[in-house]
């Protein structure tokens, strides 16, 4: 007896063993948000149930993620099995053909229940192409409090004057209280992202149906004029240096009347363990200027598969595990219902424990009122709301956005801001060898 003990005790061992040995390792690159964190932490439930595979992850900040996956996947470099990539990436690099289409998911994983916003935008040919993890809009977040206080009342649908007008009114610079925080900091997901966004809401644009540069347009004039000033009057010292994380901060602390930002933000500012005022905000649509164009962009950070893996079957059951209804189930019953990601899925915006989360239906409406294939007011030959889906947009929106936040900063006018975007944006697409 005791033999056939020790015998059945082996045998499992080496079984186990060989089940190790054969396990197949997905290598995963992500950037350093919340979301991510979690689910990362979450993962082993992914891996209990999947015991032939094991996940290896290599976690980065933002910008340092996006620049080691471009170039690892345009050099056919092979480190990764599953890429976290953004609404800028896959129309481009699935164009190239660098990655898999995602076919052959589960009947349950419902791809016909992500909304049709974000999934049009990470699709090329109606074929996906990544998987949204979650998905964003931009929105007015705004201290309920300072708004009654000031006089006013927030509609939920501002348009740019009102909140001039708000923002000044709520600014009491004596008690460290600045009626407005906007991006500042230069970059093309940073300043250039807020910007590129409300200049459609003004009527500008960054290309003519000709890929001439509209720098020079009074658009822009008034676009630029009216975030200078406004910063300026209301906005917190230093504004040039400030992005998402700095202008979260000052929120959360209280020195902020409004921040027009990420959607996502809303489980950060109302969650009363990190939020000074998390009793007190309120939620908007962005602002538009009455030209049928909302302030608000739209995005999602997505699981996608390079094309040159050779594990593509693993890597399509890991990202059909993170992005599924199931996998926000687990997220609520762990965290709650506030902390699911957001932006992904009509099922979940129906769900009547979601309903509850006093920013879901803020988000949806922000999501829904922006549109990638139409973006602007007049006519425009790219795709993209607060970017353009051209390859050298990374490059010529990071300069352009410099220039931007040296005029926020006082360091150069307005006038000259715009003749320098308008000269490096015209000569780069000329080199680029536009229009094609």
């Amino acid at each position: 007896m005791q033999k056939n003990v020790i015998a059945l005790t082996v045998a499992a061992m080496a079984a186990s063993v060989s089940l190790a040995a054969s396990a197949e390792t997905l290598t995963i690159a992500t950037v350093n948000n919340g979301d991510m964190v979690r689910m990362q932490k979450l993962s082993g439930e992914f891996t209990k149930a999947n015991p032939d595979i094991d996940l290896e992850w290599v976690t980065l900040e933002e910008n340092a993620l996006r620049q080691k996956v471009t170039t690892d996947i345009a050099t056919k470099g092979g480190q990764f099995d599953i890429m976290t990539i953004g609404t800028y990436e896959v129309p481009i690099w699935a164009k190239q053909g660098w990655l898999l289409e995602l076919d052959g998911l589960p009947d349950d994983y419902d791809t016909d229940d992500i909304l049709p916003g974000i999934r049009g935008g990470l699709s090329m040919d109606d074929k996906l192409f990544a998987a949204p993890f979650y998905g964003e809009s931009s929105m007015v977040m705004y201290r309920k409090d300072l708004m009654e206080k000031a006089g006013m009342e927030m509609p939920e649908d501002p348009t740019w004057e009102f909140i001039g007008k708000a923002a000044r009114a709520m600014t009491d610079k004596d008690a460290g209280t600045y009626g407005v925080c906007l991006r500042g900091k230069a970059g093309w997901g940073e300043n250039m992202a807020f910007l590129t966004a409300t200049a459609n809401s003004f009527g500008a644009r960054w290309f003519d149906m000709d890929w001439k540069a509209q720098f020079d347009t009074q658009q822009w004039a008034d676009t630029l004029n009216f975030y200078v000033d406004l910063m300026n009057d209301a906005g917190p010292p230093g504004a040039s240096s400030n992005g998402f994380n700095e202008n979260l901060t000052l929120f959360q602390n209280g020195q902020c009347g409004m921040w027009i930002d990420a959607t996502v933000a809303a489980s950060f500012v109302t969650n009363p363990d990190d939020s000074k005022v998390a009793d007190q905000v309120g939620f908007a649509l962005a602002p538009d200027n009455g030209l049928g164009k909302r302030g608000n962009w739209l995005w999602a950070w997505s699981l996608a598969i390079p094309a040159g893996t050779e594990k593509a079957e693993s890597a399509k059951k890991f990202v059909a595990w993170a992005t599924s209804k199931q996998y926000l189930e687990l997220v609520a019953s762990n965290e709650g219902w506030a902390n699911v990601p957001p932006g992904t899925r009509k099922s979940l915006y129906e769900n009547p424990e979601y309903q509850k989360v006093p920013f879901a239906a803020m988000t949806l409406k922000s999501i829904e009122a922006a549109d990638p294939t139409n973006p602007t007011v007049d006519e425009v030959p790219y795709v993209g709301v607060q970017f353009v889906a051209i390859p050298e947009f990374q490059g010529i929106a990071t300069s352009v956005g410099q220039q931007f936040a040296a005029a926020l900063a006082g360091q150069v006018s307005v006038e000259d801001a715009l003749k320098s975007a308008q000269a490096l944006t015209t000569r780069a697409m000329s080199k680029a060898g536009y229009p094609k």
